[in-house]
């Protein structure tokens, strides 16, 4: 799908971003570079799901503390988006990417030596800041390592299929090292890939710096309510309902802020297009979909049906398996025949395919007969998001088109880490029902998201 949570990032960046002389750097250098460490970034997103039970055993902690694993990543990483493409622009993507790798890299190797649950989820968090970093700059390195636009497409291609395919085989990835290793290795085999790109950085195109205003105000209260959100689904009780209350206060100022400010993260009068609310609207409903359900059914395979974790990841394989080939085909569909029909037949497949597992699944269904069923839900979310991206792209004025990029993106790890927050918790007070409870929940959501897509404006098909 391009469950890659970048496609289409921070245009504005990109394109700002200027260059001091190369020298002897190649530009095959920049993509190698960048190309390396947004892989990284999007593979930790869901590498950590099949090592979830291992690392329970390990430090304990419960469901909610597995939640907070996969959520510190995935909340930092959501809510610091919104602002890291400005950040990228006053440090030089250059500088600003060698940072965030230097910081993943470390934060990787914290996450690895963890003696217990808290400072895991702390590194965790550390490591979706740097990411935050790492996104935007990644993709403006090798945008202005190609000033040719031919060779550039191709190269922006190659680093968002890299995304793709590391957020598809992070399952397995995850299953494999932990089976040969421990847990630990998903965070270990960061460090030579983090030490690689920084080694391929001393010879790509420094960055030159240039002003964009930041919105800290808009920055801080967004951190804040969604932290406080999750944290209130999560924990539940009398701690979930002060935390409730945090990010009821905290959401009303930022979106004060976000009103009155002169340069807000999310600029409210975006959604006043309907076409840009509901491409935001099905990029959320399709992250929960795809995300949670992955987290819900790592845990069904090793925790119901007693699979290791190698034979858990190697159940997704069919399942991811054909992302990669299928977003290449939708985003065809979608210059073919507009993104409104891609978009449609996307989100209703995925709840044909929500529906099949709720109806299909149970504790005694053999494993290989749900890693097929799993399919038609990963098929259906990746032939939604390329028209749904390119739908937002065409709906913004261009001078506007990464802000909206990064305001897609961050609503689609939001919604991701929310339903992981949503589903752990169904899931902890009864894994059968609340199964069932996560697939219909998804179910709906991406039913309703497909019938306002329905009513987005049709374009006229072009010649093959």
């Amino acid at each position: 799908m391009t469950t890659n949570p970048a496609l289409g990032e921070d245009e504005r960046t990109a394109d700002a971003d200027e260059l001091t002389p190369p020298g002897r750097s190649s530009p095959a250098l920049a993509l190698t570079a960048g190309l390396l460490g947004f892989t990284l970034v999007c593979l930790d997103a869901s590498v950590v799901n099949v090592a979830l039970p291992a690392i329970g055993s390990s430090l304990g902690g419960g469901m909610s503390g597995l939640q907070w694993v996969v959520d510190a990543y995935t909340l930092a990483f959501a809510a610091l988006m919104l602002s890291t493409g400005a950040f990228s622009d006053r440090a030089g993507a250059s500088r600003a990417y060698a940072l965030g790798t230097a910081v993943f890299t470390l934060a990787s190797a914290a996450c690895g030596l963890a003696p217990g649950l808290p400072s895991l989820i702390g590194a965790r968090v550390v490591q979706g800041v740097a990411a935050a970093v790492v996104l935007p700059a990644s993709l403006a390195l090798v945008r202005q390592a190609y000033p040719d636009p031919a060779r550039r497409a191709r190269a922006v291609a190659a680093w968002a299929a890299g995304g793709s395919a590391a957020v598809a085989l992070g399952p397995v990835a995850g299953g494999v090292l932990t089976s040969a290793w421990d847990w630990r290795a998903v965070f270990f085999v960061n460090l030579p890939v983090g030490a690689a790109v920084l080694l391929l950085l001393l010879r790509a195109p420094r960055s030159a710096r240039r002003p964009a205003p930041l919105d800290l105000p808009g920055q801080v209260t967004a951190v804040v309510a969604l932290t406080a959100l999750t944290f209130a689904v999560i924990e539940r009780g009398a701690t979930g309902a002060v935390a409730l209350a945090v990010a009821v206060v905290a959401g009303v100022v930022f979106f004060r802020v976000e009103a009155r400010g002169p340069h807000p993260v999310v600029p409210l009068g975006l959604f006043r297009d309907r076409t840009v609310a509901v491409a935001v609207a099905t990029g959320a409903a399709v992250s929960v979909a795809f995300y949670s359900v992955v987290f819900v059914f790592s845990l069904y395979f090793q925790q119901v049906r007693g699979l290791g974790p190698l034979a858990a990841g190697l159940a997704f394989l069919p399942m991811t398996g054909l992302i990669a080939v299928t977003n290449v085909v939708a985003g065809k569909l979608a210059g073919r025949f507009g993104p409104r029909l891609p978009m449609v037949v996307g989100q209703w497949v995925a709840v044909a395919g929500l529906l099949l597992l709720l109806l299909s699944v149970g504790a005694d269904t053999p494993a290989p007969l749900v890693a097929v069923l799993l399919v038609p839900l990963a098929l259906g979310c990746a032939l939604t998001v390329p028209p749904l991206t390119a739908a937002m792209m065409d709906a913004v004025p261009a001078e506007r088109a990464g802000l909206a990029a990064g305001v897609l993106n961050a609503a689609r790890q939001v919604a991701g880490g929310l339903g992981i927050a949503v589903f752990g918790t169904l899931v902890a007070d009864g894994f059968a029902t609340g199964m069932r409870l996560s697939l219909a929940v998804a179910a709906v959501l991406l039913a309703v998201t497909g019938a306002f897509s329905f009513r987005l404006a049709g374009r006229p098909a072009t010649r093959p």
